[in-house]
């Protein structure tokens, strides 16, 4: 990036209006490179980039944080498995369930990370974690609704799966139970983006993996130590929760002492926030109809399918959210480098985000598809169980390396702000996907070819993202987009 005044009057990144320095932290938020240059689409990855320090220094605490709900949930499964097949399935519907709740409100983490990355790149940080700070009233606000409309729907939303009485029961219990941690959950989904957004990903890092050890403490001394049951691991999931929140609540209540600025509801940024989050909630809404679609139609396969399918999914979540680590470095690149309205740099860094996300996809499908004799017996000992997920990994790896790109380029247009046709395209890809999943009842394909519909979607993803990400109206520069 050229030297020399900054665009409109804009303040170089990370400089005060004294010209000093104003770094988050000492190693937060580095100075962006001045040697970006245009170059042509390689064929070939090159095996070394100069963004793959910066790319790696984001992705990795990311991944492990990413990972921490899918932990909490494949923990979950391996204790309450060998309760018994039904209580996993129970497990099963209210997971997803809960997945479909929180995950419409991924927009408190993946909104507020572009917000938070542009105004640090523009060289505000005051107002950085102002407007994240926003974020996370926003999601108090909001878990404290979802706990009253989830008692009163509980049931009768369960009910939609049709599942025996028995797993009806057990998915009660567990859902009801679990809603109480809502709010903490999307606290923490807040103050993950803030802290993103400041270039920060190894914070969550340790908050999650110190909940993960929680979790499963917590968890095996409710359900076996106590004799609780699938009540007990609601139990001790929630507890996790509140832990995590209250520890990051805390963080950011730091960095805003420093920075001076306020922790207070400012209520025009929470409606702000909320206004935001709309086209990010309807892509999310695309994204989790295709999952709870799914989910319903592997419950009316049978128990075994909707326990295997409970197992799978959360394999495949487990391996999605490693390569959104590599999207999360982009929803932070991306936004600080457009904040500096620096465009060659982001056009090189989504570029090689890419061709990370290609090659992480490949490592991923085939190490799961590999060690999978290790990590099913944790499970179950039902080997009819066993033998249905062993069948669909192998698609699950097939499509690894597709998601890759899909994962990536996500994450690079959540940075931009893109969320409008984030949202088109959410819309577009699950009108492929319902008729494919109909025609898994219709001609009775099994759990196998459910796996192949859900493939589908991740093609009709690919092809819409990819198609944007080639163009450049997606790259608008300035502190608000």
């Amino acid at each position: 990036m050229p030297s020399g005044p900054s665009p409109a009057g804009r303040r170089t990144p990370h400089a005060s209006p004294t010209g000093q320095a104003d770094r988050l932290t000492a190693q937060d938020a580095p100075p962006i490179p001045d040697d970006h240059r245009r170059s042509r689409f390689r064929w070939r990855p090159a095996l070394r980039h100069r963004h793959d320090r910066e790319i790696v220094r984001l992705a990795l605490p990311a991944f492990a944080a990413l990972i921490a709900e899918p932990l909490f949930l494949l923990t979950d499964s391996a204790i309450i498995g060998h309760l018994g097949t039904e209580q996993l399935a129970g497990l099963g519907v209210a997971a997803t369930l809960l997945s479909l709740s929180v995950s419409l409100c991924i927009f408190l983490a993946y909104g507020t990370t572009a917000a938070v990355a542009r105004r640090i790149g523009a060289g505000d940080p005051a107002g950085a974690i102002r407007q994240g700070v926003d974020g996370m009233w926003l999601a108090l606000l909001i878990g404290a609704a979802m706990i009253g409309i989830g008692q009163f729907a509980a049931d009768r939303v369960i009910g939609l799966f049709d599942t025996t009485a028995v797993v009806a029961g057990y998915a009660s219990t567990y859902l009801r139970l679990s809603l109480f941690g809502v709010p903490a959950m999307l606290v923490v989904l807040a103050a993950t983006g803030v802290l993103r957004g400041l270039q920060d990903t190894r914070t969550p890092l340790l908050v999650a993996v110190s909940a993960g050890v929680i979790n499963v403490v917590l968890n095996l001394t409710f359900v076996y130590g106590l004799g609780l049951g699938i009540a007990g691991s609601a139990l001790g999931t929630v507890t996790t929760q509140l832990a995590a929140a209250t520890v990051l609540c805390l963080v950011i209540r730091h960095a805003a002492r420093r920075h001076r600025s306020s922790v207070r509801p400012r209520w025009s940024g929470v409606v702000a926030s909320s206004r935001a989050g709309v086209p990010l909630i309807i892509r999310t809404l695309t994204l989790q109809a295709v999952l709870v679609t799914a989910a319903g139609v592997a419950a009316r396969i049978g128990t075994v399918s909707v326990a295997a399918y409970q197992i799978a999914f959360g394999i495949w979540i487990l391996l999605a959210y490693a390569l959104d680590a590599i999207a999360i470095a982009g929803q932070a690149i991306v936004g600080r480098y457009l904040g500096a309205a620096d465009i060659a740099g982001t056009r090189a860094a989504s570029r090689r985000m890419v061709e990370w996300g290609v090659a992480a996809g490949v490592l991923t499908g085939l190490g799961a598809l590999l060690t999978s004799p290790l990590y099913l017996p944790l499970f179950s000992p039902d080997q009819d169980l066993r033998a249905a997920v062993v069948a669909v990994l192998p698609l699950i790896a097939l499509f690894q390396p597709i998601a890759g790109v899909v994962f990536v380029l996500d994450g690079v247009l959540i940075g931009a702000g893109d969320a409008r046709y984030l949202a088109v395209a959410g819309v577009g890809a699950m009108v492929a996907f319902l008729p494919a999943a109909a025609a898994v009842l219709a001609r009775d394909l099994g759990l196998t070819g459910l796996w192949w519909a859900i493939g589908l979607f991740m093609l009709a993803r690919f092809s819409f993202l990819s198609t944007r990400a080639t163009g450049s109206r997606w790259m608008v520069t300035g502190a608000v987009r």
